[in-house]
């Protein structure tokens, strides 16, 4: 069966940290262009980082860059988000996908962040993260 599974959400103090996880089945994790995406409900999904290939550099939204990393451990088919100095406007819903290579475009252009994974691609049941005191 071919699916993404996330772990890693829960609540987190303001200035805190969490690691977000999401391991693939049925297919080579190393062979998509992967990132995290995050929604809060009634807002537009926001994407925070992404990752063409392993020795591909990664790219970050402004709102995360400093803060979040990602990472991926290609003998276990995971991807991560490190997310650290974790604010109150980080609470949302948090998704990984992995979008194929020949389609998906991950960079930074002078107008921002582009991670341009679709319904067709591979995505995360998601997983909440709640930032409060």
């Amino acid at each position: 069966q071919v699916q993404l599974v996330e772990s890693g959400g829960g609540l987190a103090q303001p200035g805190g940290s969490l690691r977000l996880s999401c391991t693939a089945s049925g297919f080579v994790l190393e062979d998509y262009v992967v990132g995290w995406f995050r929604q809060v409900p009634g807002e537009e999904r926001e994407g925070l980082s992404c990752n063409a290939c392993v020795k591909c550099g990664t790219h970050y939204a402004n709102s995360v860059q400093g803060r979040f990393s990602i990472s991926r451990d290609n003998a276990n088919n995971t991807l991560y988000l490190q997310m650290n100095n974790l604010k109150p406007e980080d609470t949302a819903v948090y998704y990984c996908a992995a979008g194929h290579l020949d389609k998906t475009i991950c960079a930074y252009y002078d107008d921002g962040f582009y991670f341009t994974a679709t319904a067709e691609d591979y995505w995360g049941q998601g997983t909440q993260v709640t930032v409060s005191s």
